[in-house]
């Protein structure tokens, strides 16, 4: 642990292996580590049209003050700044309300009576009602049914004004015309904006357009990263992504994500880019997020013992054969080490990703899965002795099984949800890829959670070496119940419901099985505190299966009305005694709830002559230092 602050815990990582690498793949790392962090202005600026704003502000304040520091006014300043760092912006990073200072008006207006805020773009009056006023942009995100989404939320993927109902017909329009076999992701990089005549039009994102001016920075470190690739394809890959940044054009885009999808032999990958679109209310506008990686050749062994069976587990997957594929192909699957963490995965970040999103490419091209393993060792070793099993975990023989198995089936789950839960199954002819809507990334990561739970169980785990017997599983059934039933519920504040679509998920997953399989699992009181409790973990399975064919059948059909009422029914509400009890039980433990990373720092080494003869890494940058560095050295919009 290095920092805590509010409900944040800061963990660092170690990168395993780079230390050892050759000089020219140090470069690779170190120049595609450049471009990672380099769209970091972008992700601030689509998560509120104010957070650079107001990040600069902030910033010029904590770093020119000059008064003094035991004051309960500066001390709540301190931990507001560092909430807003580690969010990228001034709505929380997971429940997505605006944060509520603990300092004062008059601080505020005192430590900026100095400032010209002409320069920061902004009016005093804006700075006090932003900051302030909890009526104003109050929520990044609204997810609530029945509500207008876009007028409701604070991202800025959409101008000021635009409806919900304006923005679907406007892209439903799009999808009409576009090609039905091999769609782009049509609205996947522009902000929707307003003409003078009140019609609608995307501004791209590209060089020479909306950020431009971020994009040539990354283009320019990508640019000299290709020098260093590994080989021809990798080259090639960066070219593709170059010319996409560019030109702005989504056919470029499906290119290089088949490109980056055939590239499999290289020891260093990445992603950089506009990816994925949980941030967008209506599910269409990718964040920008960027990482680099270094594979794990030992723990890899895992993940490609998966992929190397992905068409046994799809020939024998519960859901209708409708829906499953005739042929598994190109699908990849590695462990990694972080070696940079970027944009929106920064400070908070993944264990586990599947790309490309698109499904026409997964179909015909196959997929890349990673599972993260320094960022889960670095969890995992967070995690012990933290006293959360001695406290929602029913009994000690339940304890001894998630002692005893525990980080191997989370590992594992994990695998199977990446590598081929995203994977697997397929739209029918005509299907339009959004028809969920913003139910459709809760929808997709029920679907990949319960095909993990249902092959978790499976003695094909045991026969490849993956699980070590044929009870290992029940560690992750009670664990992924109880995080879903119970103790993913300290991360929302009283009164509040479930807005992210993960936290959803596991929620819907949960209460599904709650409601449907009471002889296999129940939550029960215990010297008046509530635990779950499974009775019959081989009927968990059959419930986990019969889910999984619903959801897929959900997915495969496109059928709305069923996705909305699965969520709205199961995943968003939390019984208010039942969380005040949890938010009761986990306070007495004095455990911050959300965690997060502080990156590595890489240096150039050079000799007398000013030739580049090594690459250095360091982990010991302080968090205020890195993220003032940053705002200082990544500064592109």
């Amino acid at each position: 642990m290095t920092e805590r602050f509010a409900d944040i815990q800061l963990l660092r990582y170690e990168v395993p292996g780079f230390s050892s690498l050759p000089l020219r793949q140090k470069l690779l790392v170190y120049y595609l580590a450049e471009a990672s962090l380099l769209g970091r202005d972008i992700l601030w600026d689509q998560n509120c049209s104010y957070g650079l704003r107001i990040r600069n502000v902030l910033e010029t304040i904590y770093t020119c003050y000059d008064g003094p520091r035991d004051t309960s006014d500066w001390q709540a300043f301190v931990v507001y700044l560092k909430r807003v760092w580690f969010s990228n912006g001034i709505h929380h990073h997971y429940s997505y309300k605006k944060f509520q200072p603990g300092f004062s008006r008059e601080f505020l207006l005192k430590e900026t009576e100095s400032l010209d805020l002409s320069e920061f773009l902004l009016t005093k009056e804006e700075l006090m009602e932003i900051i302030f006023n909890p009526n104003v942009m109050p929520k990044r995100i609204n997810q609530t049914d029945g509500e207008d989404l876009l007028l409701t939320s604070s991202c800025n993927y959409y101008a000021e004004g635009i409806t919900s109902a304006e923005a679907e017909t406007f892209y439903s329009n799009l999808r009409n015309k576009a090609d039905k076999k091999r769609p782009p992701m049509i609205g996947l990089n522009s902000r929707l904006e307003r003409n003078a005549d009140g019609t609608l039009y995307e501004n791209v994102y590209r060089s020479g357009g909306l950020y431009g001016t971020a994009i040539d920075r990354i283009c320019e470190a990508l640019d000299i990263a290709r020098q260093y690739a590994e080989n021809d394809k990798q080259r090639a890959v960066i070219d593709k992504l170059v010319e996409f940044y560019k030109s702005g054009n989504l056919k470029d885009f499906d290119d290089y994500a088949i490109l980056w999808v055939e590239e499999t032999l290289g020891e260093i990958d990445f992603t950089n880019g506009f990816t994925e679109v949980y941030g967008d209310p209506l599910g269409l506008k990718a964040s920008w997020e960027g990482y680099v990686n270094i594979i794990d050749h030992e723990a890899t062994r895992r993940a490609k013992a998966l992929s190397d069976n992905a068409e046994w587990f799809e020939s024998n997957s519960p859901i209708d054969s409708r829906f499953k594929k005739t042929e598994c192909r190109g699908v990849s699957a590695k462990v990694i080490n972080a070696a940079i963490l970027g944009g929106d995965l920064y400070p908070s970040s993944a264990i586990g990703i599947n790309l490309p999103n698109s499904n026409w490419i997964r179909e015909e091209y196959g997929s890349k899965s990673v599972t993260i393993a320094n960022l889960t060792r670095a969890y995992n070793v967070a995690a012990r002795g933290s006293g959360m099993r001695e406290e929602f975990v029913i009994d000690d023989d339940t304890k001894k099984l998630l002692e005893h198995y525990g980080d191997i089936c989370d590992d594992l789950h994990t695998d199977l949800h990446e590598c081929l839960g995203h994977g697997s199954g397929k739209l029918l002819p005509d299907v339009d890829s959004e028809a969920l809507r913003s139910y459709g990334s809760t929808i997709e990561e029920a679907r990949a959670d319960l095909f993990g739970l249902y092959y978790i169980a499976d003695p094909k785990l045991v026969e490849l070496n993956l699980t070590p017997d044929a009870e290992a599983y029940k560690a992750q059934y009670y664990s992924y119940l109880m995080n879903g039933l119970l103790t993913q519920m300290i991360r929302i504040e009283e009164g509040q419901q479930l807005e992210e679509a993960h936290m959803r998920n596991r929620a819907l997953i949960s209460n599904w099985v709650l409601e449907h399989y009471p002889t296999a699992v129940q939550i029960v009181c215990k010297n008046d505190k509530h635990f779950v409790c499974i009775s019959n973990y081989p009927l968990l399975r059959r419930a986990f299966g019969e889910l999984l064919a619903e959801v897929q059948r959900i997915k495969s059909e496109g059928d709305f009305a069923a996705a909305r009422n699965l969520v709205e029914q199961c995943g968003i509400k939390l019984n208010p005694k039942l969380h005040r009890e949890i938010l009761k039980r986990h306070k007495q433990l004095n455990l911050a709830p959300y965690k997060g990373f502080i990156n590595p720092k890489y240096e150039l080494v050079r000799n007398e002559e000013g030739d580049i003869i090594d690459v250095s890494i360091s982990c010991d940058e302080a968090y205020d230092e890195q993220m003032l560095r940053y705002s200082k050295q990544y500064k592109t919009l």
